[in-house]
């Protein structure tokens, strides 16, 4: 039987590379020069320190541009808040990847109501849609593509 997964995945090499284009980006502009301002991956974690608000705010559009750049989906970008007293601030912003719990559920339940004929399964962080025709998966992809769950979705393993 047809089926494929629905699984919301980062590059984490792509990642890594948008973050040392921002700081290269970083080391060499004026208004960041003499601070010790700078972006520190951990974990598919970046912790943006600064001296002040302003130079944080400038930091996270840098951080959108480049992972736009790279191909990297903004949607999975979740920005804490701005952390710190004084002269040192920092903020964490965390990459989200895979499917939660509710999102998983948010799937299922769109497929389940629709009047296709799909068993539909969440595994881990990802979502398994099996069908008997290959034209119901298809529509199921472009029906899950339609509903905005705020979450970056790839479907891989389409199997015939």
């Amino acid at each position: 039987m047809p089926s494929f997964d629905v699984v919301s995945e980062i590059n984490t090499h792509e990642l890594t590379n948008a973050v040392d284009q921002a700081n290269r980006e970083l080391a060499g502009r004026y208004d960041f020069r003499g601070s010790e301002a700078k972006i520190e991956l951990a974990d598919n974690a970046l912790t943006l320190h600064a001296d002040n608000e302003f130079q944080i705010k400038q930091l996270v559009d840098i951080v959108y541009t480049k992972l736009a750049k790279r191909g990297i989906d903004i949607d999975c970008v979740e920005l804490g808040k701005i952390e710190g007293s004084g002269f040192k601030l920092r903020q964490k912003i965390t990459i989200r990847h895979g499917i939660d719990a509710e999102a998983g559920r948010k799937i299922v339940a769109l497929l389940k109501t629709s009047p296709l004929k799909l068993q539909v399964s969440i595994q881990g962080d990802k979502v398994r849609v099996t069908g008997k025709k290959r034209d119901d998966l298809q529509t199921a992809i472009a029906s899950i593509r339609g509903e905005k769950l705020g979450l970056p979705l790839q479907f891989v393993n389409f199997r015939d």
